[in-house]
């Protein structure tokens, strides 16, 4: 079997997280989001596997490479031009995307899957694929029932009762939702569907390509499968995404490094002053990083590589990126922290306004300084 991933998004919804990587490689418990629909596709068989990527592609087409790692053969097409050695992305838009794939080679020889390169499913592959093909579709989109609050985020599909969909919704208001099941933006086609797309133009699967479908009248149908769907779309998803993944609420997905205490993980080679520090878990230490005493930590909480709390600091379920260094004034609560920036729960800036991000450093700079 065949495989898409959609990689070629600027994630604007998940600024500034977007600013300096690309959506797909955002950390999700120390993965990147996109590696566990690699590990996903990889367990039900899929062995060929194309992504198209735009914004920012290196760090994707670096860290992937070309899948050996995981069993399987990943391939690259870039949405864009170069102009004086840069790298300038266009994206093409999802359909847009399977079109140029197609017309660059014929990958797509028979009936493949195309996903969102910003969730994490659980979804049984095989057997949505199986009921793809015993519906006779010519394409399929797999859904997910939500809360009725929650369908202005979503495309809402309008389904009868033998899965045939019959309408669409892009993001409705909940007074004019007229269905709670939403597209979870994983497809199945069949090949000649790509003959629909045209060539070279900006052309979306949820807004173009599947109502041209509607209107045409072809064996179009919804996929009801029992599975568990966590969307990074936005900030707070990502925000909560990662409060439930450290919960355990996907089976499969572990807490990487040592459990050195009951739901307290830690990486290799980390310094804790366990005796003066309050810690609740779940919560995650990763390698190399030190946490000093007079430290609060209340999970769940993601403490990523080479990070230094400095006595005194507060993390309340909240996620630090890689070499945070926290000084001992600092406090964070259901905020993510990254880089010169911290943005609460729902995305938006969080600092001072007296003094900004003075509490926020770079942690390598403090460990040779006190090498000195």
């Amino acid at each position: 079997m065949k495989a898409m991933i959609l990689a070629a998004g600027k994630g604007t919804r998940v600024q500034p997280l977007t600013y300096e990587m690309p959506k797909p490689m955002i950390p999700v418990l120390g993965k990147p989001v996109m590696e566990y629909l690699i590990e996903q596709l990889a367990s039900h068989e899929f062995r060929d596997v194309m992504v198209n990527v735009s914004h920012l592609p290196e760090p994707i087409e670096t860290y992937f490479g070309d899948g050996r790692r995981w069993g399987i053969n990943i391939g690259y097409s870039f949405e864009g031009h170069v102009e004086k050695g840069q790298l300038f992305g266009e994206p093409l838009g999802s359909a847009g995307g399977i079109k140029r794939i197609q017309e660059f080679g014929g990958f797509f020889d028979d009936t493949f899957i195309v996903i969102c390169g910003d969730i994490i499913i659980d979804l049984d592959l095989t057997d949505a694929i199986r009921k793809h093909w015993q519906s006779g579709a010519k394409a399929s989109v797999v859904v997910k029932r939500v809360e009725k609050a929650r369908v202005v985020n979503y495309g809402v599909v309008v389904a009868d009762e033998t899965g045939a969909i019959t309408s669409f919704q892009e993001k409705p208001t909940v007074e004019d939702a007229k269905s709670t099941l939403v597209n979870t933006g994983i497809y199945i086609f069949e090949p000649n569907i790509i003959d629909l797309i045209p060539s070279e133009v900006v052309y979306d699967i949820g807004t173009d390509l599947l109502p041209d479908l509607l209107t045409r009248g072809l064996p179009f149908g919804a996929i009801k499968l029992p599975f568990k769907w966590v969307d990074i779309g936005r900030l707070s998803d990502y925000w909560q995404a990662n409060q439930q993944l450290m919960r355990g609420t996907i089976r499969g997905m572990n807490m990487p490094g040592t459990e050195v205490m009951p739901q307290i993980w830690t990486g290799l080679n980390v310094d804790i002053d366990w005796d003066d520090v309050l810690i609740e878990g779940p919560v995650y230490i990763g390698s190399n990083s030190r946490i000093e005493a007079g430290c609060e930590i209340q999970g769940p909480t993601w403490i990523s590589h080479g990070c230094y709390l400095e006595g005194g600091a507060k993390v309340h379920k909240s996620m630090l990126f890689e070499h945070t260094l926290m000084r001992s004034h600092g406090a964070v609560f259901e905020a993510v922290v990254f880089g010169r920036h911290c943005v609460d729960k729902e995305g938006h800036p969080v600092e001072s306004k007296e003094s900004g991000l003075d509490w926020v450093g770079d942690a390598r700079d403090k460990a040779l300084k006190s090498r000195k």
